[in-house]
């Protein structure tokens, strides 16, 4: 547990928020807030808490990495509906800590060279490198999602990908990186809302897509096919979190809280120096 930012919590967050075996995505409570013992007052000063502890594991991990050889890293994999907030957890989390031990990618559209490779390649060539936090904002996942929904691909390649994720998350990490996959889940109305402030303000329209509301007519579609992929994804190894997102300030904590408890998991320690400190203070001063 991580003593200061869980001052609030009840229970261990990662525990509340892990898809196990009987979970149903119907069930949950948008706007819910689990674990979580106080409101919107208190969760500013709790997130300001947490970041300090995240910023000073990431400094932690990046410097063992510069100087031990280690694999350690960690990927959180953020999944939602549209304007869920993946854009403010990496504001607000990832953003807190400093940018150089920080990975992020944003994946699109496959390109045409992409599409030339299987549909993992392209998720390869952005995995975070020792020592680092890596971000992948929508992911791998897109390819049993919209790959599903749209019918892109044929069930039978949609049953083989299940596998194909199962075994590339298990070879990430038993090399050492620990995966933090989050569904940032809120409700049709929730998302209606925030989508009419977008249209309601003129410095949001560039973040508004008519798409958006096609892709809403699919809703039921989209949440059979979440469903579907915790069934199949959630492992021991890699287990999927379903973070209520109807209230931005939750997702947030939650999100920063099951960052640090996989760093914590790592417990990167500051390196050794590889010189004599007396000796260099010695030197030092005499010039």
């Amino acid at each position: 547990m991580i003593a200061s930012s869980q001052k609030h919590w009840s229970g261990d967050v990662a525990d509340l928020l892990r898809v196990g075996e009987g979970f149903v995505l119907a069930d949950v409570d948008t706007r819910s807030t689990p674990g979580y013992e106080k409101d919107k007052a208190h969760a500013a000063s709790d997130l300001e808490a947490g970041a300090a502890q995240l910023d000073e594991y990431q400094e932690r991990l990046y410097a063992r990495s510069r100087v031990d050889a280690t694999d350690a890293s960690v990927l959180l994999v953020l999944q939602a509906m549209d304007s869920a907030g993946k854009g403010g957890i990496i504001r607000h989390v990832v953003g807190s800590v400093d940018p150089q031990g920080i990975a992020l990618s944003a994946f699109k559209k496959p390109t045409d060279e992409e599409l030339e490779h299987d549909f993992l390649w392209r998720i390869k060539q952005r995995l975070p490198a020792s020592g680092m936090i890596g971000v992948f904002d929508r992911s791998h996942y897109e390819d049993v999602l919209i790959g599903r929904v749209r019918q892109l691909a044929s069930e039978q390649e949609i049953e083989r990908r299940y596998a194909a994720i199962n075994d590339f998350e298990r070879q990430l990490t038993d090399s050492g990186t620990r995966v933090v996959k989050v569904m940032l889940h809120i409700s049709p109305d929730e998302q209606k809302k925030r989508l009419m402030r977008r249209l309601n303000r003129l410095d949001k329209h560039w973040k508004y897509n008519p798409t958006d509301v096609d892709e809403r007519e699919l809703w039921p579609a989209y949440m059979a096919a979440y469903q579907t992929v915790f069934e199949r994804t959630s492992t021991a190894h890699a287990p999927w979190f379903v973070v209520p997102a109807d209230h931005k300030w939750y997702a947030r904590l939650a999100v920063q809280n099951l960052l640090l408890e996989a760093l914590e998991e790592i417990n990167p320690q500051w390196p050794k120096a590889t010189f004599d400190v007396e000796a260099e203070k010695q030197r030092l001063a005499a010039t």
